[in-house]
């Protein structure tokens, strides 16, 4: 689950970690009052217009605005943001509507750096990643120049440690240019361990400063946020649903997770409708294998009725893209019959037009099989995984 960058500030300011004085805007009309406050406050004649969207690289995209025409100019810029169609290369060529603005003091800065911290799946651990090469895309940097990527790992059994932060402090040479840099490595050890303190209670899979600021007096401020929370520990953050923004939402997956189903859209013209994540993830591969392109990812479960299959049917066809569909069910808990009842029920329904295959295993197959061939309908059965994918391919060829 992703949030705006305001309201990761908002979690930064919980948990001590300093950021510019800022105000969420939602109505253009009222940036011009946002600003003036900000600039009364601060004393800086300079604010920045910011976007809101579950997106980076909305600076490239015109979606970051520095102003220094004082309160009217930052007025007359938010009304140019809010309501523009942004696009970024996270957002795809449709980009995404501006419906939500952050109005923040503009801050002397002398160095950009970047922070993140990332839970990494093959030692267990959260990584900290860290670089001098702030502003920048850290995938970019990654792929062009690694070796400028510093990484540290948290031992979940004893924490962060303060000579990992210091090791990172050191490397970044964050006292730089600093009028006491000693100071300012004590603040950056500081912002290290409580965006620890953070990524650990709130339970994120991803949380990155770009960019972490070193300000003209040696202050260390986090200027930016990007947070994701593990949806896996929604059930311990119900404040989370406060959090939430479905504008920035693909409508068609909130409605698949209303449903109990986990469906995310993909760019190819071949709808799978499978169970189980691991099946589907197979499903998706052998398609390709074959010469085809999924259209969706979608593991309706082990418990899935006829109105679920009926609601996945739905989903898969809301997507013009989609010239046909492959039904790869494997049944344990589920049972084929079920499935194959939900599957005739939907195709009725819906008037399905597109080739349907269907691979039908496990509990209940014969009956299964028999309702499908019964049915009457135009609905092609496969043999197996490979011998469907070759057939949905094939029909959609």
């Amino acid at each position: 689950m992703n949030i705006h960058e305001y309201q990761g500030k908002q979690l930064f300011a919980k948990y001590g970690i300093p950021i510019p004085k800022g105000v969420p805007c939602f109505d253009a009309s009222e940036a011009e009052g946002i600003a003036k406050k900000l600039m009364d406050e601060t004393g800086s004649k300079v604010v920045v217009v910011k976007a809101q969207i579950h997106a980076g690289g909305r600076g490239l995209g015109g979606g970051v605005k520095v102003v220094t025409g004082g309160a009217a100019a930052a007025g007359k810029v938010a009304g140019e943001i809010m309501g523009m169609q942004l696009k970024t290369h996270q957002t795809g060529p449709e980009g995404q509507k501006v419906q939500r603005l952050y109005i923040e003091q503009g801050m002397d800065i002398k160095r950009e750096l970047y922070l993140g911290m990332v839970v990494d799946r093959e030692t267990r651990k959260i990584a900290i990643m860290a670089s001098t090469e702030g502003g920048m895309e850290i995938e970019k940097v990654a792929a062009e120049t690694p070796e400028k990527i510093l990484t540290e790992f948290i031992d979940p059994t004893v924490g962060i440690s303060a000579y990992q932060a210091r090791n990172l402090a050191f490397a970044l040479d964050v006292g730089k240019g600093t009028p006491e840099p000693k100071k300012t490595v004590k603040k950056f050890v500081a912002l290290l361990g409580k965006l620890a303190n953070l990524f650990e209670k709130e339970d994120c899979a991803l949380c990155e400063i770009n960019p972490l600021v070193i300000s003209g007096n040696g202050d260390v401020i986090a200027l930016d946020s990007k947070i994701n929370f593990d949806g896996s520990a929604a059930y311990r953050h119900k404040e989370w649903a406060e959090l939430r923004d479905s504008a920035e939402e693909d409508p068609i997956e909130a409605e698949a997770e209303a449903a109990g189903l986990n469906y995310v859209a993909l760019d190819g013209n071949i709808g799978c409708m499978v169970n189980g994540a691991g099946l589907a993830m197979s499903t998706m591969d052998i398609i390709q294998h074959c010469g085809g392109s999924p259209a969706n990812f979608l593991d309706v479960g082990g418990g899935a009725d006829k109105e679920q299959v009926t609601k996945a049917f739905k989903m898969i066809l809301s997507s013009d893209k989609v010239k046909g569909i492959f039904v790869n069910i494997f049944g344990g808990i589920m049972k084929c019959d079920v499935i194959a009842e939900g599957v005739v029920a939907a195709t009725k329904d819906l008037g399905l037009q597109v080739p349907l295959v269907v691979r039908l295993e496990g509990t209940n197959v014969e009956k299964g099989k028999q309702i499908l061939k019964d049915s009457g309908l135009k609905i092609e059965t496969a043999d197996g995984m490979g011998d469907g994918a070759k057939k949905i391919v094939a029909a959609t060829s």
